[in-house]
């Protein structure tokens, strides 16, 4: 049998694979399930059980003569008075009428933190137990501090949460306080029942447990390994493929092979993300020449700035070259330069062209073109550099500049770039509130201002450049006369 061109075997569709895995959870998640409904039976017979010894402890609590068990010595020699063998009896009683019950004895407080005493216990301890040293004779201390439910019996009938092992066995024990003729609560009775079998169990459903984990993770870890092959690497790769995207590196292409939907997916992805890419460069053209027109727009309403972000971005761009940045990070220090001032589009032309000195409100609105030109250029997603240059290119080294009071290594050195080169052709250029200075003059005040307000490589490196290109200038001169 042939198979049509362009379609594929339904078992190898990303439908069918999907249906698979699903089908698979499912079972998965039935087999789970089953064995906690098993641990909730277990669970439900064990609050049974524990039910029946509060009873049973309340039960025998009423039956315990508290003023004999009061009266009965707290030493070795109490087993021999006749209280003790009043409550013995009664003990023993309660134990034929309960064939269930492994243990059953009294216990009373004691002087230190979480010891309780024995006053009665009816049945002796083993040879074996004996050996071990334990007693539980009137008077012997008995360590109840791991048992909470003991402790909280002189409040009221409780039982253990859980199977106790201790050194007499493993048992599961019900306490209930027993109350003398004003209602105190002289001593509590504790009755254990073997819990050989529920332990047992217990251990049979966590050793099912344990096994069910095991056969879970590791099926679990070979469908990952082979679904990640067919279908999990390849919704990696279109995960991957959305980041860039949403980053906005719109040239990132999906490397998936397939004929499958996931195959057509990446295939239409790259497609849109190239589109998209060309869009984007057209639009960013477009929108670079607008806010172009725009500073040349600002710098014609006054004369003493025209050009400026033209000479600056020269300036920028020649430092970038001599310190030895890389090409792509010169152009967009370029590009961010010519637009570094567009933010004074959102000041007052009154304030900008004022000739005489600004007051503290309108040094305040200037200070504002930093943030105005960001927000300005942010919607059209320049990259986060560009952006840095123009929010910081009033940044001082020393941390006393605007808007963020950045200093040091924590100013961008695109900014710190572009800081220097506006400074200097700011002071070599004329103002209408002063003539401008010299090219020497204005060396000097980059010394003077170096490792304060600007950073001390980028002063270096451009006077390095100035005095170069002076040499220049003088032997032209002097080939020229």
């Amino acid at each position: 049998m042939t198979i049509e061109a362009g379609k594929k075997p339904l078992l190898f569709t990303f439908r069918a694979k999907t249906a698979i895995l699903i089908v698979l959870s499912m079972v998965l998640v039935v087999s789970v399930t089953n064995l906690f409904v098993y641990r909730y039976l277990l669970d439900s017979e064990m609050n049974s059980m524990r039910n029946d010894l509060r009873t049973i402890a309340r039960s025998a609590a009423f039956r315990i003569d508290a003023e004999a068990l009061t009266k009965i010595p707290l030493n070795p020699g109490g087993v021999n008075t006749q209280e003790y063998r009043i409550v013995s009896e009664e003990l023993k009683r309660i134990i034929r009428q309960n064939p269930d019950i492994k243990y059953i004895y009294t216990l009373t407080s004691s002087d230190r933190k979480g010891m309780l005493r024995f006053i009665v216990d009816p049945i002796l301890p083993t040879r074996e137990q004996q050996s071990r040293g334990l007693s539980s004779k009137p008077g012997d201390l008995y360590d109840a501090s791991r048992y909470p439910e003991m402790l909280k019996a002189f409040e009221g009938p409780t039982s253990d949460r859980k199977i106790v092992i201790d050194e007499w066995g493993a048992a599961l024990s019900g306490y209930s306080p027993i109350f003398d003729n004003e209602g105190k609560a002289v001593a509590i009775v504790g009755v254990d029942i073997t819990a050989d079998e529920i332990y047992a169990r217990q251990k049979e459903v966590r050793n099912r447990a344990m096994t069910a984990m095991a056969v879970a993770v590791a099926f679990s870890i070979l469908l990952a390994i082979f679904l990640s092959r067919r279908i999990s690497g390849k919704l990696v790769k279109l995960l991957e493929g959305s980041r860039h995207l949403a980053s906005g590196d719109l040239g990132y292409k999906i490397d998936l092979e397939g004929a499958d939907e996931l195959g057509e997916l990446a295939t239409s992805f790259n497609q849109l993300a190239s589109k998209l890419s060309e869009s984007k460069k057209d639009l960013l053209s477009y929108f670079y020449r607008v806010v172009q027109s725009f500073v040349r727009i600002l710098e014609a309403r006054d004369s003493y700035t025209k050009g400026h972000s033209e000479r600056v971005a020269e300036y920028a761009e020649k430092i970038a070259l001599r310190i030895g940045l890389p090409k792509e990070k010169i152009e967009l220090l370029k590009k961010a330069t010519l637009l570094h001032d567009i933010g004074k589009l959102g000041i007052e032309e009154r304030i900008l062209n004022k000739r005489e000195p600004l007051s503290q409100a309108e040094w305040t609105e200037i200070r504002k073109h930093p943030v105005i030109g960001e927000n300005i250029l942010k919607p059209v997603l320049l990259t986060g550099e560009m952006l840095d240059i123009v929010r910081s290119h009033h940044e001082r080294y020393d941390g006393k500049g605007y808007p963020d009071g950045l200093a040091g290594d924590k100013i961008n050195i695109l900014s710190s770039i572009v800081t220097v080169a506006d400074s200097y052709d700011a002071m070599t250029s004329a103002r209408a509130y002063r003539p401008p200075l010299n090219r020497q003059q204005a060396i000097d005040e980059l010394r003077r201002n170096k490792g304060s307000q600007f950073n001390p490589r980028v002063v270096d490196v451009l006077i390095e450049i100035l005095e170069e290109e002076k040499r220049g200038q003088d032997k032209a001169r002097k080939n020229n006369d």
